[in-house]
C-alpha cells in the first residue's frame, strides 16, 4: 500500500467516524436522543405502512404528470426551508413552520410521507440539525399526521364551496397546529406526569406550544395561500395536470 492509498484510508475512516456519530443537537423537531429507545422504534415502524403508500404514490405521480415535477420539487423544497427555521422551545422540541401542506393540497398526502421524511433527513445530516434516532416520531407527526390532516381540512372545505385560497390557508395553518399536537402527545407518552399521567402531561405540552405555534401557523397558512395564488397565474397548466384546478388529488 504506498502513501496516497494510506491516506486515502485515513481520510474514509476520519469521515466514517464524523458521522457514525449522531450529535447531541437540539434544533430537530423532537431533538436529538430526547425520546426513550422504544418509543423512537415503535414510531418508526408506524411509519413504513404510511413510508410504502408514499413510495408508490410518488412512483405514480412522477410517471403519470412529467411537467408537474417542478412543482413536486418546489415543494419538497417548500417545506425544507420553512421546517428549518426554528424556534428553541424548553419542551425537548423546537417551534416552526412545517411547510408539508402545500405538497399535500398539490399531490395528496402520501406523497408528502416521502419528501417529508427526506426533509428531515437532510436537516438532520447537512444542517446537523440532529434528529437520527427521533426521524421515526418527527417523520410521524410532521410528514405524515400533518399532511393527512392538511389534505382533510382542504377536501372538506372545498366541499362545503370554501373559497379556494381560504381553503388552502385553513388546510396549511391546521396542519401545522395538529402537527404540534401529535408531537405533544409523542412526548407526554414518553414522559407522563408522576401525578397526572398521560393526559395531564399533555395539556402542559399542549400549552408550552399553544404560545408559539399559533401565530406560526397562521403565518404558514398566510405563505402557503400565496404560493399557490403564484402558481394559479404562472403555472396553471401543470395545477390542472395534477387535478389541483379540478378540486385536487387523491392520495
Amino acid at each position: 500500500m504506498n502513501v496516497k492509498q494510506k491516506r486515502i484510508i485515513g481520510l474514509l475512516a476520519v469521515f466514517a467516524a464524523v458521522f457514525s456519530v449522531a450529535p447531541a443537537a437540539k434544533a430537530m423537531h423532537i431533538m436529538e436522543g430526547y425520546l426513550p429507545v422504544k418509543y423512537c422504534i415503535a414510531w418508526g415502524i408506524l411509519c413504513i405502512p404510511f413510508l410504502a403508500a408514499g413510495f408508490f404514490s410518488l412512483k405514480k405521480t412522477v410517471a403519470d404528470h412529467r411537467k408537474a415535477i417542478i412543482i413536486l420539487s418546489m415543494c419538497g423544497a417548500y417545506a425544507f426551508v420553512l421546517s428549518a427555521l426554528k424556534i428553541p422551545s424548553v419542551t425537548g422540541s423546537s417551534s416552526h413552520p412545517t411547510g408539508t401542506g402545500l405538497g399535500a393540497i398539490l399531490f395528496g398526502p402520501s406523497v408528502m410521507s416521502i419528501l417529508g421524511i427526506l426533509v428531515l433527513l437532510f436537516q438532520a445530516v447537512l444542517l446537523a440539525h440532529g434528529g437520527l434516532t427521533t426521524l421515526g416520531a418527527n417523520t410521524f407527526s410532521m410528514a405524515i399526521a400533518g399532511p393527512f390532516i392538511s389534505y382533510g381540512i382542504y377536501k372538506l372545505a372545498t366541499k362545503c364551496k370554501v373559497n379556494r385560497l381560504v381553503a388552502v390557508f385553513m388546510a396549511a395553518s391546521i396542519g401545522n397546529l395538529a402537527t404540534y399536537c401529535i408531537t405533544s402527545l409523542q412526548l407526554a407518552l414518553a414522559y407522563p406526569s408522576q401525578t397526572g399521567g398521560m393526559f395531564e402531561s399533555l395539556v402542559k405540552f399542549m400549552g408550552i406550544f399553544a404560545v408559539t405555534q399559533v401565530p406560526i401557523a397562521i403565518i404558514e397558512g398566510i405563505i402557503t395561500a400565496m404560493v399557490v395564488s403564484a402558481l394559479e397565474t404562472y403555472a396553471k397548466p401543470e395545477l390542472s395536470e395534477i387535478g389541483f384546478l379540478r378540486g385536487g388529488q387523491k392520495a
